[in-house]
């Protein structure tokens, strides 16, 4: 039987992609101003970044991120452990760990790294990895990796991620979870997680990529909302590129586990350490994140103001208070014909359709900046209903 073709199988999965309406084009941005980016020749009102403290462009920013290239250059030039770690990095972890209330703190290249890196390193064959079923794809992946059994329990269960733990009692467990739902926009059930974990001497990590710096007292994230701190929740994840603004991830923990990523999470050691200048840029997000408390009062508002508009205009929203606002869809279809004529109408909001939500969960990922303004809110609302109105019926 001859050996099959890679080229075979890459075209008849585009031909599946295509006939179901999955496939996925990227986009080039050639400029940026406040909330809006030109794309494709025009200028749009981006609905659809991650930018949720408006600080990714802001002139204080942009400066410490001049300053940190003009003190250290460009690049690292190595790993963190050969010769990549730079003063910078090390004060941008001691600034974070401080903000979140943990003793330590590490930096990776990515959130995605950084997931990969804490699972694989806590958890291998033998041991068991509990998982929300919407959690972000580096979850999944990085338990796939580690060689542990991966077991998933319904969105938001915490009676569910119990009955999971109860399978398997031999090895080490973890119970790792999104903080906010990167497509929901929904929140953890992070008290129950925590006593499940305690009581079945399991591990949790709370992955707060999309909580940080939105919600919490000073934006310390939903692990803080949740009265939560180290002892109930003793790792998490810091993303520098949502409300941050930048790029990179960081993970806190205490001493012992901070140590243990050091010398054995593969994608720290073995990737080369990010730009100092990035970290300097990264200082200046968080002090605004924590002091500029008006942003995250903004983002507030215009949530409960974008929901009342679109409620007002019959539609259906699942339920988030963060700025993540999901609007279901009825197909694939639907959700590329809505994108199309808010684009028309000059609004930037992707599609998201499977593999990145389940089947039958293609939306429109709405999210709202501090950026944003009322005006631009109830101009959003309008176009959603005229393009609502333009879909063939069901």
């Amino acid at each position: 039987m001859a050996r099959p073709s890679i080229r075979t199988r890459i075209a008849e999965q585009r031909a599946q992609q295509e006939a179901t309406h999955r496939i996925r084009r990227l986009r080039t941005v050639t400029g940026r101003n406040g909330s809006s980016c030109e794309v494709g020749g025009r200028w749009l009102v981006n609905f659809c970044g991650n930018d949720y403290l408006g600080l990714s462009q802001h002139f204080s920013v942009n400066s410490a991120l001049q300053d940190g290239a003009a003190r250290y250059g460009y690049g690292s030039t190595g790993s963190p452990l050969v010769c990549g770690r730079h003063a910078a990095h090390e004060a941008l972890e001691r600034a974070i760990a401080e903000w979140l209330g943990y003793p330590r703190a590490l930096l990776f290249d990515s959130g995605y790294a950084a997931n990969l890196a804490v699972v694989q390193a806590f958890l291998g064959e033998g041991d068991l990895c509990v998982q929300d079923r919407l959690d972000h794809a580096s979850l999944i992946d990085g338990a796939r990796l580690s060689g542990a059994m991966l077991r998933r329990y319904p969105h938001g269960d915490a009676e569910g991620a119990l009955r999971q733990l109860r399978t398997h009692v031999d090895g080490a467990a973890m119970v790792a979870t999104d903080g906010v739902f990167s497509m929901d926009g929904d929140i953890a059930p992070l008290k129950q997680l925590a006593l499940i974990a305690r009581v079945q001497h399991a591990l949790l990590y709370v992955d707060d990529a999309h909580g940080v710096g939105v919600v919490g007292e000073e934006g310390r994230g939903s692990v803080a909302a949740a009265k939560l701190g180290p002892a109930e929740a003793p790792l998490q994840l810091v993303t520098l590129g949502k409300a941050l603004g930048g790029h990179g991830a960081v993970v806190v923990g205490d001493a012992d586990l901070i140590g243990h990523l050091v010398q054995n999470a593969r994608a720290f050691i073995y990737s080369t350490a990010p730009p100092p200048a990035l970290a300097v840029a990264s200082m200046q997000t968080v002090k605004m994140a924590r002091s500029d408390h008006w942003r995250r009062e903004k983002l507030q508002s215009l949530t409960v103001h974008f929901r009342e508009k679109m409620q007002r205009y019959g539609f259906e929203l699942p339920h988030s208070t963060t700025p993540i606002q999901p609007v279901p869809c009825a197909n694939e279809q639907a959700a590329l014909a809505m994108s199309a004529a808010l684009e028309e109408d000059g609004f930037w909001v992707t599609a998201i359709r499977p593999p990145t939500v389940p089947d039958n969960g293609s939306r429109l990922r709405i999210t709202l900046s501090a950026l944003h303004s009322n005006a631009d809110v109830n101009a959003l609302v309008q176009a959603l209903v005229r393009a609502r109105a333009e879909l063939p019926a069901q």
